[in-house]
């Protein structure tokens, strides 16, 4: 068994799932993302970096399915080949903007996460780490469907 404790609470403008947008590309929404207090030392330095990547639990997903019909396709995909909520540990992913940083509380841009979600983890957006030698990348059933 694993155990997960959200160390804090992502607040954006989102209050449905259906007004949120698909992707943090496709968002200029401004939201904070809440560190509970406990945690907040683990900040320190986060100001230095223009992006975080933020990891959270799909708290209003409440169903698991395998294949997934994604929003840019007409054909059911496997969920590991997608980015649906309906996953089976129900763990989400976004890289935001960081605009500010206050006490516990980091500012951001660039939300596509409902309000009152459960953050799990925060890390920094680092190109080299996060792109770098790959090359060749293929995207799958994407391909052709992303400008």
């Amino acid at each position: 068994m694993i155990l997960v404790t959200p160390i804090g609470t992502v607040h954006s403008p989102y209050k449905k799932t259906q007004d949120m947008p698909i992707q943090p590309a496709f968002s200029k929404a401004r939201g904070s993302v809440e560190v509970s207090s406990k945690y907040a030392a683990g900040l320190k330095d986060i100001e230095g970096f223009s992006h975080i990547i933020i990891i959270y639990h799909f708290h209003e997903s409440g169903k698991t399915k395998l294949l997934a019909k994604p929003f840019l396709d007409d054909t059911l995909r496997g969920v590991f080949a997608t980015r649906s909520p309906h996953r089976p540990n129900h763990i989400g992913l976004s890289v935001v903007r960081l605009v500010g940083h206050r006490d516990n509380i980091l500012y951001v841009e660039g939300l596509d996460v409902l309000d009152g979600t459960p953050l799990l983890d925060i890390k920094p957006y680092v190109p080299n780490f996060d792109e770098a030698g790959f090359g060749n990348v293929r995207i799958g059933w994407l391909e052709g469907k992303l400008k």
